[in-house]
């Protein structure tokens, strides 16, 4: 039975590269394009959201500290998270260049460490995708708002507030909407429609090929990236250093604590990863997309949260929109018009290349057989699979319609951490077992780097509140479940004759 559970797809089995349809991915991208997507996922709703509450941290309207923040050190948490993702992002670089599959880490779990950890992987990586695509649509929907607000267009509170985002809230004038909604059936009509928007028309542009999705991509990272640089020149003239003391208010605590939040930040260089079969020559070039995105995300955070933390006192950056909060705190009234602009092309893009990300894990899982055979479908003309697409666009659409955004964060970073720590793991595992097998990027002291990355991801892991390892245990118990049911039935892995 352990055998069976454990039964490792072999590194080199190229079977599940031609679905049954004739129709495969295209392979379009190259070096450049795998950057912007890293950049595009990584620079948004950590940046532009998260890191108020990394900074600041997380206090109940009755003065209850739930988490502490890191104040001014924030570019220390940055720092760590840093060192954690270049750990994780090594070995990912590894087993990219050896297993160019667009299951990304659940893949590599499947060729090192065996089905039943590759299914844990894959539903893990449902958090990193689709639940926290959930958390970005409901923040873009926030910018938007506001956006509009400043031009003199009010939307109905009703329509750009979600149900449990309105339950959970601790601000009054927020939670007054319970009363003043129009009701259905007795319950309050709330539902955040620029965020159910703005996954409706990313799902479709999705559908419509890679080949565009990078191209809009690429066109959001240059406008989120001149915005960010407009925010770091005006900002650092009006740096004040006293706001630099005391600059690290809680201690390490603090600083960890902000890592774990801000953590969200970071998923995104996973995405890059999801793109190998739509990658020209995936051995070279995988690795040094995930290696330099994640080089120049590291850089552009430290100098964000260093200016940031520099132009106001740090417990001013608790707000949904920190960056553009700071700039008006500071009286930089126009300047904060241009970032709440840079944020909604920022978070487009996040969006873009999570809905991108997401579909291709379904994908790799379906033609494993752990999932129904229609989410392997790629659509003849467009070559996506335009199945699972839909399907995520649906699903993240209507959540992001009644979600709570606070809940969602928590739960992603929770879920990516693991997936990072099993895919440290499986980098050793691969060397022990397969020593001898060409690989064409080589971890250097693979040792050290594998349980270091295995052992910070764990340690990132431990920075999360008690809810979110609750939700976790929860969503992992969900999922073994529905593996029992279906995915352990229906393996094409174990289907296969003895060898």
């Amino acid at each position: 039975m352990l055998g069976r559970l454990f039964a490792r797809k072999p590194v080199d089995d190229a079977s599940d590269l031609a679905p049954p349809t004739g129709a495969g991915l295209r392979r379009t991208l190259g070096v450049r394009d795998l950057v912007f997507l890293s950049v595009g996922a990584v620079v948004g709703a950590g940046i532009f959201s998260a890191i108020g509450t990394a900074a600041a941290g997380e206090v109940l309207a009755d003065g209850t500290v739930v988490r502490q923040g890191a104040g001014p050190a924030l570019v220390l948490s940055f720092l760590l998270l840093g060192l954690v993702c270049a750990l994780a992002g090594l070995c990912y670089a590894e087993l990219a260049s050896m297993i160019p599959r667009a299951g990304s880490a659940y893949a590599y779990a499947y060729a090192t460490l065996g089905e039943i950890v590759a299914w844990i992987v894959g539903w893990d990586l449902i958090l990193e995708y689709a639940v926290g695509n959930v958390a970005v649509a409901i923040a873009w929907g926030g910018y938007f708002t506001s956006l509009l607000g400043g031009g003199g267009i009010d939307l109905p509170s009703w329509l750009t507030h979600g149900y449990f985002d309105v339950a959970s809230s601790a601000d009054p004038a927020v939670r007054a909407l319970f009363e003043s909604a129009p009701r259905v059936a007795g319950i309050p009509l709330l539902l955040n429609l620029p965020a159910f928007g703005i996954v409706a028309v990313v799902t479709a542009l999705l559908v419509s090929g890679v080949r565009e999705t990078a191209r809009a991509n690429a066109v959001l990272v240059v406008v989120k990236l001149v915005v960010l640089a407009v925010f770091v020149v005006v900002g650092t003239l009006h740096v004040d250093p006293k706001n630099y003391v005391p600059f690290a208010p809680n201690g390490f605590r603090g600083i960890h604590q902000g890592a774990a939040i801000v953590f969200f930040a970071y998923i995104g260089f996973d995405a890059v990863s999801t793109a190998a079969e739509e990658t020209k020559d995936p051995q070279r070039n995988l690795p040094r997309g995930i290696l330099i995105g994640l080089g120049l995300c590291t850089l552009l955070y430290v100098i964000v949260g260093a200016v940031a933390t520099g132009l106001v006192p740090y417990e001013r950056l608790r707000a949904a929109d920190p960056l553009a909060e700071a700039l008006e705190i500071a009286g930089l009234h126009a300047a904060r018009w241009v970032v709440a602009l840079g944020a909604i092309a920022a978070m487009t893009a996040v969006l873009l290349v999570f809905q991108y990300g997401q579909p291709r894990i379904f994908f790799g899982m379906a033609r494993d057989g752990l999932l129904p055979a229609w989410a392997a479908r790629v659509h003849a003309r467009f070559r996506t699979p335009v199945a699972t697409t839909i399907a995520t666009g649906v699903l993240v659409g209507l959540a992001s319609l009644v979600a709570d955004d606070e809940a969602t964060y928590d739960l992603t970073n929770i879920g990516t951490l693991a997936a990072f720590a099993i895919v440290c793991l499986g980098v050793l595992v691969l060397r022990i077992r397969e020593p001898d097998r060409p690989r064409p990027f080589r971890v250097p002291f693979v040792g050290p780097v594998a349980i270091g990355g295995f052992a910070a991801c764990v340690f990132v892991m431990q920075g999360l509140p008690a809810s979110a390892w609750k939700r976790f245990g929860i969503w992992l118990g969900l999922g073994l479940l529905l593996y029992a049911a279906y995915g352990y039935r229906h393996s094409r892995l174990r289907a296969r004759p003895p060898s």
